[in-house]
């Protein structure tokens, strides 16, 4: 990593970062809050149970970003893409049986469906991504709407240096308009491997790439599946990437040598 000639940290002037599962624990997270909310109201509900709540509401939440990315109808914000999810879930058998989807009033849906803006950080993220704003520019590029983004970030103590929404470009990722329009406005759109795309999903990555940024893998546990983690290898050794981390730290650490301050 010490040439600059092989470095493929080489030239990068912003990390482009994916949030929901890189930077932020939606899983625990929301797992939680499904446990006090049952809590609160006299429902008991299972570990097990509060995991597979938060599992349904996220695949719910991938199935229709990608559908309407790619042409589909459909709420562009995602806080009324989450409630109409929340809504569907609350109504099904599987949770009205539960006890969970008949006990919560009006407020306390619109709560819940709030969690999203309150997702706990990595314990990597708030330091390394304050590490990593002393060598490149830091911004955000996440289906999530602004506002979700603004909150999320005083939460977890994120500290972007802006804030992109796919909600301004009128689509969700994986569609092409939404890495080009932040390329632009970064002003690297002529010079998108200046760019890097940091994203715990291969998918991400490959949408990104074909737009000619370059990629960085980061291995989390909530996110893609063990095959995949496993699988995903840096160009240097074969694989798809151009940089594996295991967390934001490290990367940061990576920046650092790059840079010559290690």
């Amino acid at each position: 990593m010490s040439n600059s000639n092989t470095n493929p940290l080489t030239g990068i002037e912003a990390l482009v970062f994916d949030v929901f599962g890189t930077v932020v624990d939606w899983r625990n997270t929301v797992a939680r809050e499904i446990k006090e909310v049952g809590r609160r109201v006299g429902v008991e509900v299972s570990e097990d149970d509060c995991y597979a709540f938060a599992d349904e509401w996220r695949q719910g939440y991938i199935y229709n970003t990608r559908r309407i990315a790619e042409g589909g109808e459909g709420p562009k914000e995602v806080d009324v893409m989450h409630r109409q999810i929340l809504d569907t879930m609350l109504s099904s058998s599987r949770w009205s049986q539960s006890g969970l989807g008949s006990s919560l009033d009006e407020g306390m849906k619109k709560d819940l469906n709030l969690i999203w803006h309150r997702l706990d950080g990595w314990p990597d993220s708030s330091q390394g991504l304050k590490s990593l704003k002393e060598h490149v520019i830091i911004v955000t590029l996440s289906n999530g709407n602004v506002r979700l983004l603004v909150d999320m970030a005083k939460h977890a103590k994120l500290p972007w240096d802006t804030i992109f929404s796919t909600a301004l470009f009128d689509s969700y990722k994986p569609n092409p308009i939404t890495y080009q329009s932040a390329l632009s406005h970064l002003s690297l759109s002529s010079t998108p491997s200046k760019a890097a795309m940091v994203a715990a999903h291969i998918h991400d990555l490959r949408a990104a790439a074909k737009v000619g940024m370059k990629t960085i893998f980061v291995k989390r546990e909530t996110e893609d599946s063990v095959e995949v983690r496993e699988s995903v290898r840096a160009k240097s050794e074969g694989g798809e990437v151009d940089v594996v981390v295991d967390n934001l730290e490290e990367l940061a650490g990576l920046f650092a040598a790059r840079d010559g301050r290690v």
